[in-house]
């Protein structure tokens, strides 16, 4: 077979193989995945869909109860006004992603991104013919807007941010997100919001980009949240006419989310809200573990505000992660996420304290 350049372009990601290769005795701290059961009244919302018969294909862009319920939860926890019809549920926040990039970008064009980054942005580029341009970050390890001023070109077609940030836990400032949303808008220049976080806060505060322009695809999903990341559930709003764009590529690749999915995210939503501050709280928890040992351990280390990850600094990380697994703790190269990590290895605390204790353990002595 003749696989396209763009395929060729991209790698098997970094944290799958970290995923599927641990070993049995290993802690694995690679994955950003919450080790809480998702809610037992989502749980059961789902089960009465089913023998409600609630199996078939829905609307494209989701339940409207869903998109009416999206449109709710950014009103009241995000200060942004989309409608309901401006809403579209996805397979996950991935879909979301995809969409957004595949609708907007042109062969050649370029996105902007952190450096170092989630890494499915600049993949999700390549796959389109795109060109990903990273954006070092500052000493905070967070993105400045004069560095993504410095970096805006006429081929520039969209910015991500992600704040809270995967890999490095660090939260935007309300200044900088207001201020990037500006540059972005001033220069007609799309920006693509990953707010999958957002709840996993620490310090700081949470500011969407869709508060201060229009030109802004919000993305989010009840996959952290709410401990559903199996379910494949994600939502994005979009102001205007952008959703019948983002539609042309939703209904050929995925047609609709699941059924079952959107019943549950519906609960999810509109349901208590305990569950998800009890996740922040022992998350909290499970970060200052961490962040003492390593400070114990004289790593160099900036305390995350917020997502579940540690962004450390090992001089190679690399090498800081391959010794690692060799003592049973799988975690994440930095230089997976951008060039701008390769000093650094990601770990995630969404494993049991014990775990955590463990890790640190056999951490002693190598870092």
């Amino acid at each position: 077979m003749r696989f396209s350049s763009c395929t060729k372009e991209i790698e098997i990601s970094s944290i799958r193989k970290a995923f599927e290769g641990a070993g049995p005795d290993a802690v694995n701290l690679g994955i950003g995945q919450p080790d809480f059961d998702t809610p037992a009244h989502i749980k059961e919302a789902a089960i009465k869909a089913i023998e409600k018969g609630m199996t078939g294909y829905t609307p494209n862009c989701g339940y409207p109860d869903l998109q009416k319920a999206v449109s709710e939860k950014f009103k009241r926890e995000n200060d942004v006004d989309y409608l309901p019809s401006e809403i579209m549920v996805t397979s996950g926040a991935s879909e979301a992603l995809f969409l957004a990039i595949s609708a907007l970008v042109d062969k050649g064009e370029e996105v902007l991104m952190g450096d170092p980054s989630f890494l499915a942005y600049k993949a999700l580029t390549h796959l389109v013919g795109g060109k990903p341009v990273g954006i070092p970050l500052n000493e905070d390890l967070r993105m400045s807007p004069q560095a993504v001023e410095e970096r805006i070109t006429p081929k520039t077609k969209a910015i991500v941010i992600c704040s809270p940030s995967n890999p490095t836990g660090a939260v935007q400032t309300k200044e900088e997100v207001k201020a990037i949303a500006e540059i972005a808008s001033d220069r007609g220049v799309t920006v693509i919001s990953d707010e999958v976080y957002e709840h996993f806060l620490y310090e700081g505060e949470h500011v969407s980009p869709a508060r201060f322009a229009d030109d802004v695809i919000t993305i989010n999903a009840v996959s952290k949240t709410y401990s559903m990341t199996g379910w494949r559930l994600g939502y994005l709003g979009a102001k205007g006419d952008a959703l019948d764009q983002l539609l042309k590529v939703h209904q050929y690749i995925q047609a609709c989310a699941s059924s079952i999915s959107q019943a549950a995210a519906l609960a999810a939503l509109t349901g208590p809200q305990d569950c998800v501050k009890a996740m922040r709280d022992e998350f909290k928890v499970r970060r200052d573990i961490l962040a003492t040992g390593f400070k114990e351990m004289g790593v160099d280390l900036k305390v995350p505000q917020g997502a579940f990850y540690l962004f450390p600094k090992a001089g190679n990380g690399d090498l800081a992660a391959s010794s690692l697994a060799n003592a049973g703790v799988i975690v994440v190269p930095g230089s997976a996420f951008g060039p701008g990590g390769k000093e650094h290895f990601r770990l995630s605390y969404t494993a049991s304290r014990d775990k955590i204790e463990e890790a640190l353990r056999r951490m002693r002595g190598i870092l």
